[in-house]
C-alpha cells in the first residue's frame, strides 16, 4: 500500500515521465493524461511501438530506447504486458522512482519485479487523478 505522503514525494521530485502507450488520439484517457501532466510542468516522453511525434514530441518505441533519465515510468498497457515493461524498466541505465500502472491495471509479478529493485509501484490508479488529489 502506497499512502499519500509517498505518492506526493514521488510527484513532487519527478520532473520527467515516461508513458508507455502513449497515444495523442483525441477523447481517449491516455491523450487526456498525457496532455494535463504536460501542462502540470513535467517532461512527458511517449512511448509507442509504432506512433510517431505524439503530442509533438519525439516518440521512442521501447522504454530502453530513452537517452535520459526517467522518474516514472506510467503504463497504459493491458496487465498482461505489465511484467514484460518491468523487465524493460530493470534493463535501463537510470531506473525510475516509480513504476505506474494506470487505472484498471495491476499486475502482481510487475509489482513484484519492481519492490525487489526498490522501485515504487502504484496499482490501479490514474496519474491525474492523483496528482490532482494530493498536489493541491
Amino acid at each position: 500500500m502506497l499512502f499519500d505522503d509517498t505518492m506526493r514525494d514521488i510527484l513532487a521530485k519527478a520532473k520527467t515521465i515516461a508513458i508507455i502507450g502513449a497515444k495523442d488520439k483525441p477523447g481517449q484517457a491516455v491523450d487526456t493524461v498525457g496532455r494535463y501532466m504536460i501542462k502540470a510542468g513535467y517532461t512527458v516522453i511517449p512511448v509507442h511501438p509504432v506512433r510517431q511525434n505524439v503530442w509533438g514530441l519525439t516518440t521512442y518505441a521501447s522504454i530502453t530506447d530513452i537517452p535520459v533519465a526517467v522518474d516514472i515510468v506510467n503504463l497504459f498497457r493491458a496487465s498482461q504486458y505489465c511484467p514484460e515493461h518491468a523487465r524493460e524498466v530493470l534493463a535501463m541505465a537510470h531506473r525510475p522512482a516509480a513504476f505506474w500502472m494506470q487505472l484498471g491495471i495491476s499486475s502482481p509479478e510487475a509489482g513484484a519485479l519492481m519492490a525487489q529493485n526498490n522501485i515504487a509501484v502504484i496499482e490501479d490508479k490514474c496519474i491525474m487523478v492523483e496528482h490532482q488529489r494530493v498536489m493541491r
